[in-house]
């Protein structure tokens, strides 16, 4: 699929992977930690069981012991998705969330359980930045909002200025489409991720896949246009014909 240049970025992230055994491989592939064992701190488990869904969700950690990595379907939804908010905590302990936009798969998927993409000149406020260079935990959500699938992802940021990038990475993650130079880039190792229910999720739809919609209408009304214009023009011909012969 889209992702048969995987094991080259995994040796640019780790120059030595590409010396390391199959079953090494196999083993970075595995996430450590599964979603709920994460983020059902023990207050959450209490008022999971106050509410009636603790046993729901035990057996759903019990299922996803450990995330195998993100797999075809994860990264196929990663490669559509023209943005995604992402959540970084600063000293001051107060969260921050940032909305990432860019053109469709800007975010790259570069191995099994690493993210990243390219960060270029926008406010200079520097705050999820600053954030991350101090608690390097971040949180993303992707949505799709036309299907309503929305995805969560836990990991690690490291930041990489552009000065201290090697150039295939910063190739890598490079959109074309901008004509800014990389400043920095944002390498994210995923600690667990989990698929959200559609519920709530508003469906919506961005100018370009409207006009996807639309295209095949607007071809089909271009043809019956011409036709229409066709009749027309034989009909006024058939006019012309009958005032001539009853002359």
């Amino acid at each position: 699929m889209l992702w048969r240049k995987e094991q080259h970025r995994k040796e640019l992230l780790h120059p030595r992977a590409s010396r390391a055994s199959g079953r090494r491989l196999a083993e970075e592939a595995v996430l450590a930690e599964s979603f709920g064992s994460l983020v059902f701190t023990p207050i959450v488990k209490e008022l999971q069981e106050r509410y009636g869904s603790r046993r729901q969700y035990e057996r759903i950690t019990a299922k996803r012991a450990a995330n195998e990595g993100l797999g075809p379907d994860e990264r196929g939804f990663i490669g559509e998705r023209d943005s995604f908010y992402m959540a970084s905590t600063g000293s001051t302990g107060w969260p921050y969330i940032q909305h990432r936009g860019g053109p469709k798969g800007f975010l790259k998927v570069l191995d099994s359980n690493t993210i990243a993409f390219a960060d270029y000149r926008g406010n200079k406020q520097y705050i999820s930045t600053g954030n991350l260079l101090t608690n390097d935990r971040v949180s993303l959500i992707l949505v799709d909002y036309p299907r309503q699938a929305r995805l969560k992802i836990l990991g690690h940021a490291k930041i990489t200025e552009r000065a201290e990038a090697r150039e295939e990475l910063l190739e890598l993650v490079r959109n074309q489409d901008e004509p800014g130079a990389v400043e920095r880039v944002y390498t994210i190792k995923v600690e667990a991720f989990d698929w959200n229910c559609p519920q709530h999720i508003t469906p919506r739809f961005t100018v370009a896949e409207i006009r996807e919609v639309l295209s095949s209408f607007e071809q089909r009304l271009e043809k019956l246009e011409a036709e229409n214009a066709r009749l027309r023009a034989e009909l006024g011909r058939g006019d012309v014909s009958k005032g001539k012969r009853s002359q």
